[in-house]
């Protein structure tokens, strides 16, 4: 007898463009190929009773040849500081500096509620952006640890939907304050997942490494991942991430995929010879980049001259080095930036403008750096190419989307249709319908007929798969 499947998944379209099948037992992918006949529209249960030839399941979804990609990861965002812009004031000069100060004030003021709320709200953008896993900065100056507290509550609250990984962020340093080491110890007695460092806001170069060392030692000792701010400057001297590098490598953490620095924006202003000499030591050291283009593009370059500075680290060269790039989208309107929208794929579109990854297999690229690049920079698993690659036995988790290929993506950054984790749909988009009203109309309610020469044409505009 054979055991029919909890569900079974038809007609979704690979990015090579091949149609797949997929079966699926407890939530884990039980098989993949050409197991049903003809399909039903998209997003509707097959008929039952119906003369098809389909493989035993207790429940169908038709996808109607929708895109399917393994589901998008965060690996980099500050959950604490969402959807405070404005409060207590607005970053007029859009520099890393004035946010700093903004955010201490609101800091402040946190209460669990607070934190609550807001990162609850920006946890409910990204899932139905397709985020699955995210890794949330949690800024640990305040001696109660309430955002922390918080964050933890929540990473309880949705572990059936986003998994949610909270690094202790000392904001204020940890040479100079050094009340952040012990912070730091206490939020990993908590449960947080690692620890961090920012060694560029340190006094001097020397207590900048020193920081690096003290995050470094704390990591090892308890098994934490490290998530480093590292060279977040537009001053081409700061080169802590060589100091990274050689610590991830002599540790071995970086090897075991627990190392991961953020931003590098200062690479953007080495000289070649050193930025050559440099390029081997990230790779052979195992850790990764994690690029932030839409705040980076923000903040970064603004005390330059002409030419300015694109404010983005070495994305391209790093990638085809082998060092392991993710992409993050980071700040949701925060004191730091005041735009975003959660979408992963508006941190692969900016990419693709300021690294200069317009080519094809360039944008397939950039998918990968928000997907199985964005989760091994998390330490979860390896980096692979922007394509879905189902494995049986692997958690039934992807994402269907209304496009023709991974650059459709990027161009029209489109929120998924249909979001499945482990088996079980978890969120879905309606695509918004524009209507065309050819010679135009009065504004008002549309009379009952106007004979067909004025009827509204309602069809969706610019979507994936209509031209």
């Amino acid at each position: 007898m054979t055991i029919p499947y909890d569900l079974l998944l038809t007609n979704a379209r690979l990015p090579g463009g091949g149609a797949v099948d997929i079966g699926i037992v407890d939530g884990r992918i039980a098989a993949v190929g050409a197991l049903a006949a003809e399909p039903a529209a998209a997003g509707q249960p097959l008929p039952e009773g119906s003369a098809l030839r389909l493989a035993p399941a207790k429940r169908r979804f038709e996808a109607g040849g929708l895109l399917l990609l393994l589901p998008f990861a965060e690996a980099h965002v500050h959950l604490d500081t969402a959807l405070t812009a404005g409060m207590p004031a607005w970053n007029e000069s859009g520099t890393l500096a004035e946010g700093i100060g903004i955010w201490s004030s609101r800091r402040a003021a946190l209460t669990r509620e607070d934190v609550l709320e807001r990162a609850e709200r920006t946890l409910e953008l990204y899932l139905g952006y397709g985020v699955l896993e995210l890794r949330t900065m949690v800024d640990i100056g305040d001696p109660q640890l309430t955002a922390l507290r918080a964050v933890l509550e929540l990473k309880e609250r949705w572990r059936d939907r986003i998994r949610l990984q909270a690094i202790a962020f000392p904001q204020d340093g940890i040479e100079s304050c050094p009340s952040n080491l012990e912070r730091m110890r206490e939020a990993l007695r908590l449960g947080a997942d690692g620890v961090s460092a920012v060694p560029h806001l340190e006094r001097t170069r020397e207590e900048g490494v020193a920081s690096l060392r003290a995050a470094f030692a704390l990591a090892e000792r308890s098994g934490a991942q490290v998530h480093l701010f590292c060279d977040e400057t537009d001053d081409g001297q700061s080169r802590f991430l060589e100091v990274a590098a050689s610590l991830a490598l002599a540790t071995g953490l970086g090897g075991s995929g627990r190392v991961a620095a953020a931003h590098a924006n200062a690479a953007a202003y080495y000289n070649e010879p050193y930025f050559q000499k440099l390029l081997p030591l990230v790779r052979q050291s195992g850790l990764s980049i994690v690029a932030c283009p839409l705040i980076n593009s923000v903040t970064q370059g603004r005390s330059d001259g002409y030419p300015k500075g694109r404010g983005l680290t070495r994305i391209k060269e790093f990638h085809e080095t082998g060092v392991n790039v993710a992409l993050a989208h980071d700040d949701i309107r925060s004191p730091f930036y005041p735009l975003g929208t959660g979408n992963p794929l508006d941190a692969a579109h900016m990419a693709a403008h300021l690294a200069h990854m317009s080519g094809r297999s360039e944008l397939r690229a950039l998918i990968g750096m928000i997907a199985s690049g964005a989760r091994a920079a998390m330490g979860l698993g390896k980096p692979a190419d922007g394509a879905a690659g189902l494995r049986v036995g692997d958690p039934a988790s992807f994402l269907l989307f209304d496009a023709l290929d991974e650059s459709e993506l990027i161009r029209l950054r489109p929120a998924p249709r249909h979001v499945f984790r482990e088996g079980r749909l978890v969120a879905e988009t309606v695509p918004a319908v524009t209507r065309l009203l050819p010679g135009g109309r009065a504004a008002g309610p549309p009379a009952a007929a106007d004979g067909g020469q004025g009827a509204a044409k309602e069809r969706p505009i610019l979507s994936g798969t209509e031209r």
